[in-house]
């Protein structure tokens, strides 16, 4: 585990400053998915964005692919992308599975404990039908009684800097991102 930590490539700075930079007023280089009643929108598909910017590698392979191709024209709506680049749930199975078949390239080691998550982290949001619904990025911490709590920036319900804190989960992942 340390020797990912220790060599790892993701800009976190870079990251977050893309979060900062688009959580808010969307980049148009990127198609922007509108949220829905069933809990789909633009979330995954922004912290791709984040991911791609703190320095993570598009990802062609069959196995695991994690990339975005945009055509390069004024519209956007003709650009594609893998179904892990936009994805929750497909995300975090990319994410943890290149982990765990120590893959190069973006990975995620997941953790049971908010004190080891570090600026440009994600955290993914579980329901109560155990579908992972949402993502988000760390992008600032607060601190409440000497506990450090994280602030994340995230897309759907746009928003900067807001609380970790989803109702509707029953369940965070935890997700410690490294590039190699």
């Amino acid at each position: 585990m340390n020797y990912f930590f220790r060599n790892n490539l993701y800009s976190r700075f870079d990251a977050v400053r893309y979060a900062y930079t688009y959580g808010v007023n969307p980049n148009p280089k990127y198609r922007y998915f509108e949220g829905h009643a069933d809990g789909g929108g633009d979330c995954t598909n922004f912290i791709s964005q984040c991911l791609k910017a703190g320095g993570a590698p598009l990802d062609y392979s069959i196995e695991w692919a994690w990339w975005y191709n945009s055509k390069s024209t004024q519209n956007v709506y003709d650009d594609t992308w893998s179904v892990t680049w936009a994805v929750a749930n497909s995300l975090y199975w990319c994410l943890k599975s290149r982990y765990q078949l120590k893959l190069k390239g973006l990975k995620a080691l997941e953790v049971d404990d908010l004190d080891i998550l570090e600026l440009g982290d994600v955290i993914q949001y579980e329901n109560y039908r155990g579908v992972i619904y949402h993502s988000a990025i760390i992008t600032a911490f607060t601190y409440n009684g000497g506990r450090r709590i994280p602030l994340i920036t995230q897309h759907t319900y746009d928003a900067i800097n807001t609380s970790y804190i989803k109702p509707a989960a029953k369940k965070m992942h935890l997700m410690k991102i490294i590039v190699d």
